[in-house]
Order: structure tokens, then C-alpha cells, then sequence
């Protein structure tokens, strides 16, 4: 038995030696006189942040009730239920009712290290240009927070609305849905997507019209062929824009020249000066810079395309804006001079590879013939699932609760910036998953990244994205990072840079 200074029993044996409940919890082994007076649910919200943040608290882990800790801290109920509170307003837990509350997002434990000038303590991930498994090089960097763009908020994949419209399907499918499906796409999502497409995005499309794909890179990968097949050898693209988009277009041997975005779009002037028969556009929210195309603008473009122009219409997350009216796609303005790509990917998750393509009536067979020889057609279950979410409102819902997240998550961003980057410039805040930053240009931007990385946290160069000279920048994903951890990230942003000025 232990003994105090004098040499008698402590207080707390005393209490155990009696019978008494202790103070703390074997839950992470909580000791609430541990806690300030007056702070006691701050410090439970400390306390299971850094439980999430060192790996004793992962995704999928059940918190106890707040009935149960509160009894065992000794505090009043409401203590623990307001700690739980603002940990789901943070999106780090989700209360499941029967289920309890779940831990639904974590920020990986990884070692802090100081920063030095130039990328040699990430190795040779931003040396030079970037190659074609540069995305699968970061994402496999470990990080405390990831601020990847282009990453939407997983944790929130609406499993039990999924679960109710595979249940569904299942219990009415017939063994012809079994078989190899219509390389088309199945004829039950074509319909739906009909409708969504109808209702979210102003294009008036029959079901025959749309082609499923696995995601926006095979419907890129199709069009190669069937673009050099049209003499097209070359497709202009948004500068600065998208690597990923480059490097599937480069990779099927097209050429890629540049054309610079403005603060209203891509300038159709320097278009026609490519000489490019094709453009691979992001119209509604330009990436990385998050330009609207504005209404003149659409009005050059169609211009452009009337005389024999293909606009690519790349809407990789038109439906997710907060402070500005919807715009519509071009394909609703122009429809067979443009080509027109969509998926799930930001929506729902990439994990699922279903996306459609809405092309111009002369590709549409030879694309439906490269999709039959690439793959026979998507798996048909998760097309009959979606359909069925998206049939039910249940899609709609789901947006609904996104753009109320990641509203927070950006305002969360917004502020931490001001904060810790004065002087900053924020671009294209008003919709989309991500934001880009760009700063005075006495640090390269890929320095930066990588002294971001060697302090945790994760997040893509602006120069990655650019094929002609500009201001360094970063592009910084929001949506996947809780908003009670987005002002840490921000945090070692302002450190990095601080420490290469």
C-alpha cells in the first residue's frame, strides 16, 4: 500500500480501502481531478482529441454513454454530453442512437520534425516534375492532417441509406441482373442519372444519351482513341489546371498545350491561338483556382465551339457551392459540341468508380464500343444501388447535410488563414472542396509543401498544377478534415513558411 510524505494511506486508498468509487474511468484512463475548476468539459474534449490524435481512439471506436462516464468522472452528465457535442459539431464523432456515438475522424499520429530549407526531409516527392505515381507517392506520406485536395469527407458515405437501397434492390432483382450487363450502363441508373442530371445541372438528355463509366480517368481513357480517330491530336487545357487530367491525356498521347485562366475563365483568344480542336474545361469551379466561368465568357466558348470546336466538360464538383447561385453546365447550352463527364467520386466516394459521360451524338457509339472492349460494361449492383438513392431523394439528402459540413470546414480554413497567413491571398472559397492559397513568391511553392509534410501535414504545391511560370501557391483540401483540426494544419503552414523567410 502506498504511503503519503508522512507515511499514512493517501486519501484516494482511504476511499478505496472503504468501499468509495474511484474518481476516474478505466476509459482511456480518465482522471477528472485532473481538470481545472470550472473546465471540465474542455478538458474532456482535450483529453479524447489527443486519444484520437496517438491512435488510442480510431475510426469506429464507441465512446462510453454519457451516463456511464459521467459516473465514473463523478461530474454531472451534462459535462460529458457537452464534450460530446462539440466533438460532433468538429465531425471527429457521430451519434448512432442504438449504435451510441462512434468515432467517425482521426488525425494520424506522426512525429514532428523541423523543418530545413529545401524538400530533402520528404525525399525526392516535390523534387522536379512531378511523376505519374506522384498522387500515389503522397497519399501514401504519412501525415497528422491531410489537406489533399480533391478528397471528400469519407466518414460521411451514408452507409445506412446505401445499406436501405441495396436491401431494396436485392429483394426485388431478378436473375436477368445477374448476367453481363448493357455496356451502356444499366438501363435503371441511365434513367435516374437522366433526372439528375435534368434537375441539378439544366442538361435535358435522354437515357440512351448517357454512357456509365468507372469514374472520370476511364472516361478519359475512352475518348484517346476515339478523339485521334477525329484527327484530334492535341486538347488544350486550363492553365493553370488540373496534373491528373494532364497526365490521362498525355498518357493516351495527346498533346496538352496551355491556356491561361482569368478571373473570368479560360481566355478563348489564346484558345484559338493553340490551334487545338479540343478543350478539357472545369467551367462551373475552375481547379484549382475556383473561377466561375462568367456568362460572357460561356458565350466566346460556345462561339469557339460552333465553328468545330469540342468543349470536354469536365463537372468534377458542381454540386457543392455555398455562397454563390448555380450555374448551369454547358452541355445544357450546346449539346453536340460538347462532351460532357461526371461521377460520384467528390459526391459520395471514389471508392464506388461510377461515372457517366454525356458525349456528342457522332462519338457516342464509338465510345460505347471502346467501353464494351475495356470492360463489358460497370458492375451492375452498385449502378442499381445508386439508382435507387438517387430515386428515393435520398442522394439530394445527402448533399444537403455536405454542403452544411463543409460550409463549416471552409469558414473553419478561411478563419485559421487569416490568422496564421496574413497577407495570404484565398482563392475560390464560394464553392467546391478545396481552397487556393497563393502567398509573395520568395519561397517556392513546392519548398513549402514539403516543409509542411515534414511538420504533418499534407497538401499539393500550386506549381504541380501549372505547365507555364506563376506565383507559388497551395492547394489546400478542406472537406475531409474535421473543423476543430483545420486550425492546427493552418497552424504549421504559417510555422513552414515562417521558417523558409
Amino acid at each position: 500500500m502506498t504511503r503519503d510524505s508522512m507515511g499514512g494511506v493517501t486519501e484516494r486508498e482511504q476511499a478505496a480501502d472503504a468501499g468509495s468509487p474511484a474518481h476516474g474511468s478505466d476509459f482511456l484512463q480518465l482522471d477528472a481531478d485532473e481538470a481545472p475548476p470550472g473546465g471540465k468539459a474542455d478538458w474532456l474534449v482535450r483529453q479524447l482529441r489527443r486519444a484520437m490524435a496517438d491512435g488510442r481512439l480510431t475510426v469506429g471506436s464507441r465512446l462510453p454513454p454519457t451516463r456511464v462516464l459521467a459516473a465514473e468522472l463523478r461530474v454531472s452528465r451534462g459535462v460529458v454530453a457537452e464534450a460530446y457535442r462539440r466533438l460532433t459539431e468538429d465531425g471527429h464523432v457521430e451519434g448512432r442512437r442504438r449504435g451510441g456515438t462512434v468515432v467517425v475522424a482521426v488525425s494520424s499520429a506522426a512525429p514532428r520534425v523541423t523543418a530545413t530549407r529545401g524538400p530533402a526531409v520528404t525525399g525526392a516527392l516535390f523534387l522536379g516534375r512531378p511523376g505519374a505515381d506522384v498522387f500515389d507517392a503522397l497519399r501514401a506520406a504519412p501525415a497528422r492532417i491531410d489537406f489533399t485536395p480533391g478528397r471528400p469527407d469519407l466518414t460521411a458515405f451514408p452507409r445506412s441509406a446505401w445499406l436501405r437501397a441495396e436491401r431494396a434492390v436485392l429483394s426485388g432483382l431478378s436473375a436477368e441482373h445477374l448476367g453481363y450487363g448493357d455496356p451502356h450502363g444499366a438501363p435503371e441508373l441511365r434513367r435516374a442519372l437522366a433526372g439528375w442530371l435534368a434537375r441539378g445541372r439544366g442538361i435535358r438528355v435522354e437515357p440512351d444519351e448517357i454512357l456509365v463509366v468507372a469514374g472520370t480517368a476511364q472516361a478519359l481513357t475512352l475518348l484517346h482513341p476515339v478523339l485521334r480517330s477525329d484527327g484530334i491530336g492535341a486538347v488544350a487545357v486550363e492553365e493553370p489546371g488540373s496534373l491528373g487530367t494532364r497526365q490521362h491525356l498525355e498518357n493516351g498521347g495527346l498533346a496538352t498545350p496551355p491556356v491561361p485562366v482569368d478571373e473570368d475563365g479560360v481566355r478563348v483568344d489564346a484558345l484559338r491561338a493553340t490551334g487545338a480542336r479540343a478543350v478539357l474545361l472545369t467551367p462551373a469551379h475552375q481547379f484549382p483556382t475556383g473561377v466561375v466561368t462568367s456568362g460572357e465568357r460561356r458565350r466566346e466558348l460556345l462561339r469557339w465551339a460552333a465553328d468545330g470546336g469540342l468543349i470536354i466538360e469536365d463537372d468534377y464538383d458542381a454540386e457543392h457551392r455555398y455562397d454563390r447561385p448555380p450555374v448551369p453546365a454547358l452541355r445544357a447550352l450546346l449539346d453536340d459540341r460538347v462532351c460532357y463527364l461526371g461521377s460520384v467520386s467528390k459526391l459520395l466516394a471514389p471508392a464506388l468508380r461510377i461515372g457517366w459521360v454525356v458525349p456528342p451524338r457522332r462519338h457516342r457509339d464509338a465510345l460505347v464500343d471502346a467501353k464494351r472492349f475495356t470492360d463489358l460494361g460497370n458492375a451492375v449492383l452498385p449502378q442499381l444501388v445508386l439508382a435507387r438513392l438517387m430515386e428515393s431523394g435520398g442522394l439530394e439528402r445527402h448533399l444537403r447535410m455536405l454542403r452544411g459540413r463543409h460550409r463549416r470546414r471552409r469558414d473553419a480554413m478561411i478563419h485559421a488563414l487569416a490568422g496564421h497567413l496574413p497577407g495570404a491571398v484565398v482563392h475560390g472559397a464560394a464553392a467546391g472542396l478545396h481552397l487556393t492559397v497563393t502567398y509573395a513568391p520568395d519561397v517556392p511553392d513546392t519548398e513549402l509543401a514539403a516543409a509542411a509534410l515534414a511538420r504533418g501535414v499534407k497538401c499539393q504545391p500550386l506549381s504541380w498544377h501549372r505547365q507555364l511560370p506563376g506565383r507559388p501557391g497551395l492547394v489546400l483540401g478542406y472537406a475531409a478534415t474535421p473543423a476543430g483540426v483545420i486550425p492546427e494544419g493552418v497552424a504549421a503552414l504559417g510555422e513552414a513558411l515562417r521558417a523558409l523567410t
